[in-house]
């Protein structure tokens, strides 16, 4: 690794030392439908949005409401402090596409048709409000 590269990898971890995040790595759920539970709790306060996702009937929302849990234990782990009510906010939430199993379905006239079963990564930020 050059000088530069290396230098500028270890900016990025010094920065990396104060964001709070969790990452989902290919969640079987399209990424359209990951995006719209994503829309609706992004700016939200972290309690509140827990308890949106808790009650929203998709299935993605499970998904995130994990996540979510999993950014504020990280938080925890690297502050020290604990999340109180009304401190921490989603500051950041993206789903990007991730690997497609791709099959074949039988169509008529000897034919056949492409399925593709998508899945997405979830990156889910979270901070204070304060800072």
């Amino acid at each position: 690794m050059g000088a530069r590269k290396r230098i500028k990898a270890e900016q990025i971890k010094e920065a990396k030392k104060t964001q709070y995040f969790a990452k989902l790595n290919n969640c079987p759920t399209s990424p359209r439908k990951m995006r719209l539970v994503a829309d609706m709790v992004r700016g939200m306060e972290v309690y509140r949005a827990m308890n949106v996702l808790q009650f929203t009937s998709k299935e993605a929302a499970s998904k995130v409401e994990k996540l979510l849990k999993s950014a504020i234990h990280n938080y925890e782990a690297k502050t020290g402090k604990s999340a109180e009510e009304g401190e921490l906010f989603i500051s950041q939430i993206y789903v990007d596409s991730a690997r497609m199993l791709k099959r074949i379905q039988p169509a008529p006239q000897g034919r056949a048709h492409r399925v593709r079963k998508r899945s997405n990564h979830v990156t889910l930020f979270v901070d204070n409000i304060n800072s």
